[in-house]
């Protein structure tokens, strides 16, 4: 599983602002899909199905967002391809060895649909939103199961520094046989 908070600062804030992109909602709705989908980055391939990233992309979707949606964004796409050292349409392989690129093909997913994000700490909102246009109705996700991955997915850091305080007791060392006779 990603850190909850590398993925924030090291992919996502820097990826969107290569496309002028970010937003505190968009920034959370990346993190709500890859919490989701691939429980944090835990599956970077869908078990048994052809999605693939940590936002689980299908080639499919990836195929129409190269011919239909980013012919019209044609800053963005010089962005992309620029940021990614890349002159050519990249394969739908791309997301599942690159993060930075799976991220730019998450946001410019989203991009595509006119109803406004969510805001931020409206998790619900932004499961809904998620539900409604990446999963979609007919989709297997239940909303109360990605408000639930969201949490798990962004409480990782606190529940490993709880563990790592937690002290354990050492149980009472009873002597040996052979220290018993020693001491005699």
């Amino acid at each position: 599983m990603l850190d909850n908070n590398q993925l924030r600062n090291e992919i996502i804030k820097p990826c969107l602002d290569v496309i002028c992109r970010w937003s505190k909602e968009a920034e959370e709705l990346l993190v709500l899909t890859c919490a989701h989908e691939s429980l944090g980055g835990t599956f970077i391939k869908q078990v048994g199905g052809e999605a693939l990233g940590i936002y689980q992309m299908e080639p499919a979707s990836h195929g129409d967002l190269w011919n239909i949606y980013m012919p019209k964004k044609m800053i963005e796409l010089y962005k992309i391809l620029s940021f990614m050292q890349v002159s050519y349409r990249p394969p739908a392989i791309f997301l599942k060895y690159n993060v930075a690129y799976a991220t730019f093909m998450a946001r410019m997913f989203y991009l595509r649909i006119n109803e406004p994000l969510p805001k931020h700490d409206d998790v619900e909102g932004l499961a809904n939103y998620y539900k409604k246009y990446w999963n979609t109705p007919s989709g297997k996700a239940k909303v109360s199961d990605v408000i639930d991955n969201y949490y798990n997915f962004i409480n990782q850091r606190k529940e490993k520094k709880i563990e790592k305080n937690v002290k354990i007791q050492e149980p009472k060392k009873t002597p040996t046989k052979r220290a018993a006779k020693t001491k005699k």
